[in-house]
């Protein structure tokens, strides 16, 4: 705090002034909000997509006889044409497509049961032939992936149906190697390069069978060695009777580690459709700690494609095209501000913020192309309280709390109309996250403190600690979360294992040791 807001604070005549904004973001992470560029008639099928240094979209898709198409956009807009394919004359089963400046490379398993690939190094305007790269046996249950490190550095991923193989090239391409770890069945695959080749799984667990999405790291010296493998962690799991099945997972980083990926349910009102979900921003790949997948509002069996290119994400399918700006949305409401009511306790926080409403200003909130198009559900509010100071630049204000919006209303009387935005704290999106499912972990499996860190990941939020307990991570609990059990329930149940208080500032939740010696570092200033 500088020492002119920390004298008008204390000052008897200070003038407050409260700063109000809001975010289209969720946990400090911004909401993709997708725009559909295209509908076509294309069918559902293998496909794959990539953004080279250029910025043209390439995409590949196979028909439902197996033939192989590509296309390439150049400065792909609204109003850019999705529909042309040109076909590339051969049949293949599993395609990917990687890229790093003006080279990319095509991958595709043909129908002949060989692995092929195709380089372009002119991004994408013109393509070599197609070169075997050995028989692999390949049928309609293989999948592949691919990533580039660079342009002298890439990874080819393909599966046979129940083990995973790797390539590195592309000076040369070497011999495939198996991993080092086992699946009963693999649906899908998906890898981004940072740090480490960085790996995402579908399929059912070599032991119990069950249906589950899962991370696992190549290393290349980042998280680990060059060439090991990570084990599994689970991201989602389904019963082995559940009429669940996942697969065809896609992954990418356009600003933190996103992902989608297909849940099918067989039983009673079938579905089949994407789950989308993203890692924390502070969160390295092998922590493993995803928000709760949410559905995406598409019906379909292949899955998405994803690349990007700032300030864009890109989602595809063959007869699809969406993008969202990695940038969150945003409303300045200060000036509208009447009054602000904030509650925090030990275990719960809100606000209720009144705000002026005449000639209409707040009636289209949520709007696309509109001035407060950034107050939606689950947006988020950041009120930093101030006061008019001596400083050149006053108002000064401090960091702020953060909430997130759980609804609003208009109300009027005497020819005063207002609008009031009602939204809770980390606490109310604890409360807001319920399992869809089980989750168990036996004594031993994690600490305290690591299953802390999965809840609360789950609802979207940061954790740490300012001080915490030995029990915290001395404690390796057997511990379960029903299905339909809040998040906060959850964690509530932990502390009452332990000394230590959870409290919000901002989207990070901290852990805090209180301790009898422990100093004053704040005062309160009232007028004497």
């Amino acid at each position: 705090m500088s020492s002119t807001l920390s004298a008008a604070q204390k000052s008897s005549s200070a003038h407050p002034h409260a700063k109000v904004e809001v975010f289209e973001k969720v946990g400090g992470i911004t909401r993709l909000q997708w725009t559909q560029l295209y509908q076509g008639s294309e069918d559902d099928s293998f496909h794959a997509c990539c953004i080279p240094g250029d910025g043209s979209l390439i995409r590949m898709r196979t028909d439902a006889s197996n033939n192989l198409y590509r296309q390439r956009v150049t400065s792909p807009d609204v109003g850019s044409d999705f529909s042309s394919w040109t076909s590339w004359g051969v049949t293949a089963y599993a395609v990917a497509l990687c890229s790093y400046g003006s080279k990319i490379f095509a991958f595709r398993i043909g129908t002949d049961g060989k692995l092929y690939r195709s380089e372009s190094t002119d991004y994408g305007a013109s393509w070599g032939s197609w070169i075997d790269m050995g028989n692999i046996s390949g049928d309609a249950t293989f999948r592949l992936a691919a990533s580039m490190k660079d342009a002298d550095h890439a990874l080819l991923l393909y599966s046979n149906g129940s083990t995973l193989y790797r390539i590195l090239g592309p000076d040369p391409w070497g011999a495939a190697a198996a991993w080092t770890n086992s699946m009963n069945s693999i649906t899908g695959l998906a890898v981004t390069y940072m740090g480490d080749w960085n790996i995402m799984v579908t399929g059912t667990q070599a032991t119990t069978q069950k249906p589950i999405v899962c991370s696992c790291v190549l290393g290349d010296g980042y998280s680990a060695a060059v060439g090991s493998w990570s084990s599994l962690a689970e991201l989602t799991i389904a019963a082995s009777d559940s009429n669940i099945q996942f697969k065809f997972p896609a992954l990418d980083m356009p600003d933190v580690f996103r992902a989608f990926f297909i849940e099918a349910y067989t039983g009673t009102e079938q579905y089949s459709r994407p789950y989308g979900t993203h890692s924390l921003a502070t969160a390295e790949f092998v922590s493993n700690l995803w928000r709760e997948p949410v559905p995406f509002n598409l019906s379909g069996d292949y899955g998405l494609a994803m690349c990007h290119k700032s300030p864009h994400v890109w989602l595809t399918r063959p007869d699809r095209v969406w993008r969202a700006s990695v940038s969150a949305g945003s409303a300045e409401i200060t000036d509208s501000v009447l009054q602000i009511k904030a509650e925090t306790n030990e275990r719960s926080g809100r606000i209720a913020i009144v705000l002026r409403n005449d000639g209409g200003r707040f009636a289209n909130v949520g709007q696309s192309g509109e001035t407060y198009e950034a107050i939606k559900l689950g947006s988020e509010v950041k009120f930093s309280p101030g006061y008019h100071t001596t400083a050149e630049w006053s108002p000064e204000h401090s960091t702020g709390l953060a909430h997130w919006i759980t609804g609003w209303e208009y109300t009027s009387s005497g020819g005063h109309a207002e609008f009031i935005l009602h939204a809770v704290d980390g606490w109310g999106l604890l409360e807001g996250w319920n399992a869809r499912r089980q989750f168990s972990w036996e004594a031993g499996d994690k600490n305290i403190f690591q299953l802390l860190n999965f809840i609360l990941a789950r609802a979207g939020l940061e954790f740490s600690s300012f001080s915490s307990s030995s029990a915290v991570t001395g404690q390796y609990p057997a511990f379960t979360i029903s299905p339909g059990e809040s998040g906060k329930t959850a964690v509530l149940r932990l502390l009452d294992r332990v000394p230590d208080v959870l409290f919000f500032r901002g989207e990070y939740a901290y852990l805090k040791n209180p301790q009898a010696s422990d100093g004053v570092d704040y005062a309160y200033y009232g007028a004497e």
